[in-house]
C-alpha cells in the first residue's frame, strides 16, 4: 500500500492532458480544494503543455509521462486524455505509487477496466473515475432518503441526455469511433446521467436497447434507447442522443410515495431539483425532503471525497464496483441493440465479446 501523505502537507499532483476538461475542470477544482499543489502538467503536444503550465503558474511540464513521475513522484495523478489514452496513463500511474482521478469514460471497454484494476493496490493507490453528476447537495439528499425508505419504493425512472452535437464537433479525429472513443452517446455523454441514476438506485439486472446512426458521419451510434430493470424491480427508460436541438439532462425517479426530478444540461443546484409527494402522504412528512444545503454538482465537489479518501487511505468513490457498474450499463446497451435480445449484466465476462469490446467485434 502506499504511505498516507503527511496532513500538513500539500497533495502533489500532475495533470495528464492539456485540454479543455483540464483547464476548464481539473485545475480549478485542484485550486479550490485548497490542500493541493499542481507540480507538472504532460501532454503530447510540447507546447500544449507549456502554454497550460504558464496560464496556471505550474512549475514543470513535459510529454514523458513516466519520467514526470520518476521526478515529481506526485501523490495524484489527474488523467484528462481522450478514452483512448487512458489505460496506459492510468496503469503507469498506478504503478508509479499514485492515486488516480481520470475522465470519463473510464476505458474502452470492460476489459480495459479491469486490467486498470489489477494494478491497484489494497490500501491504495486507487483510480477513480469523474462522475460529478452524482455530487451537489441535492443528489446527496435523495441518496439518504432512498436509503432511509423516505419516499417509498423506487418503481419507474426516466433517464434522459438529450444533446447537441455538430459534424464540427466530430472532426475531431478519435470522436465517433469504436476505437478511439469506445462509442457514441451512450459512452462519451449519456455515461453521466445513467451513473447517477445507478448511484440512486443500485445495481442494474437486465437491459433491453436499440441504436441507431441517423444524422451523423460517425462509425458509432448518434442515438440509443434502452429499458432496464433493477435488482429491486424497478424499471427505467434510458435515451442518449447528440441530435437534440433543445438540449436537456433530465432524470426522474417515481417511488410508491413521491416523483423527484431534477432537468440541467451540464450540472445541477438545488433550484433544477422537485420533490412532489403523492396524494396519500400527509403535508408533515415532506418537511424534510428538501437538501439542507446548496452546494451544486461539480468537478470540486467530486474532487473532494477522492482526496478524502487519499487521505484517508480508503477505496474512493467512483472506483471498483462503483466506477465499473455504468460502463456495464453500456456494454450491455450495444450488446442487446447488436443482437436485438435483453442483455443481463451476469452475461458481460470474460469470453462475451462485448466484455473485451464495445462493438462486439462488429466494427
Amino acid at each position: 500500500m502506499t504511505t498516507v501523505p503527511d496532513p500538513a502537507e500539500p497533495l502533489r499532483v500532475v495533470v495528464v492532458g492539456a485540454g479543455a476538461i483540464a483547464e476548464g475542470g481539473h485545475l480549478p477544482a485542484l485550486r479550490d480544494a485548497g490542500d493541493t499543489e499542481v507540480v507538472a502538467i504532460v501532454d503530447v503536444d510540447a507546447d500544449r503543455a507549456r502554454g497550460l503550465a504558464e496560464r496556471w503558474g505550474v512549475p514543470a511540464s513535459g510529454t514523458d509521462l513516466a519520467a514526470v513521475l520518476r521526478e515529481q513522484r506526485p501523490h495524484l495523478v489527474c488523467v484528462c486524455t481522450p478514452p483512448g489514452a487512458h489505460r496506459d496513463a492510468v496503469t503507469a500511474a498506478l504503478d508509479a505509487g499514485a492515486w488516480v482521478w481520470c475522465e470519463k469514460p473510464p476505458a474502452l471497454s470492460l476489459a480495459e477496466y479491469d486490467e486498470m484494476a489489477a494494478h491497484e493496490r489494497e490500501g491504495g493507490p486507487y483510480v477513480s473515475y469523474v462522475f460529478q453528476q452524482r455530487s451537489g447537495s441535492a443528489s446527496h439528499a435523495l441518496r439518504r432518503q432512498i436509503a432511509l425508505g423516505e419516499l417509498g419504493r423506487p418503481l419507474v425512472a426516466v433517464c434522459h441526455t438529450l444533446w447537441f452535437r455538430d459534424e464540427e464537433y466530430y472532426a475531431v479525429p478519435w470522436r465517433g469511433r469504436w476505437d478511439t472513443e469506445g462509442g457514441g452517446p451512450s459512452m462519451g455523454h449519456g455515461i453521466h446521467q445513467m451513473d447517477l441514476m445507478l448511484w440512486l438506485l443500485g445495481d442494474w439486472s437486465e437491459v433491453s436497447a436499440a441504436t441507431g446512426t441517423l444524422d451523423r458521419d460517425v462509425e458509432t451510434e448518434d442515438v440509443s434507447m434502452a429499458v432496464v430493470r433493477f435488482e429491486s424491480g424497478a424499471m427505467a427508460s434510458v435515451v442518449n442522443s447528440v441530435l437534440s436541438p433543445r438540449q436537456e439532462s433530465y432524470l426522474r425517479f417515481d417511488f410508491s410515495d413521491a416523483t423527484v426530478e431534477v432537468s440541467h444540461l451540464y450540472g445541477h443546484g438545488n433550484d433544477d431539483w422537485t420533490w412532489t409527494p403523492a396524494p396519500h402522504v400527509p403535508a408533515g412528512r415532506t418537511a424534510d425532503w428538501r437538501p439542507a444545503g446548496d452546494e451544486p454538482s461539480s468537478h470540486t465537489a467530486a474532487l473532494r471525497d477522492v482526496l478524502d479518501s487519499l487521505r484517508k487511505g480508503v477505496r474512493p468513490p467512483g472506483s471498483g464496483h462503483d466506477g465499473r457498474r455504468s460502463l456495464e450499463l453500456v456494454a450491455g446497451l450495444y450488446q442487446s441493440a447488436a443482437q436485438g435480445r435483453p442483455v443481463r449484466r451476469a452475461e458481460l465476462v470474460a469470453g462475451n465479446p462485448f466484455y473485451a469490446a464495445m462493438h462486439g467485434g462488429r466494427a
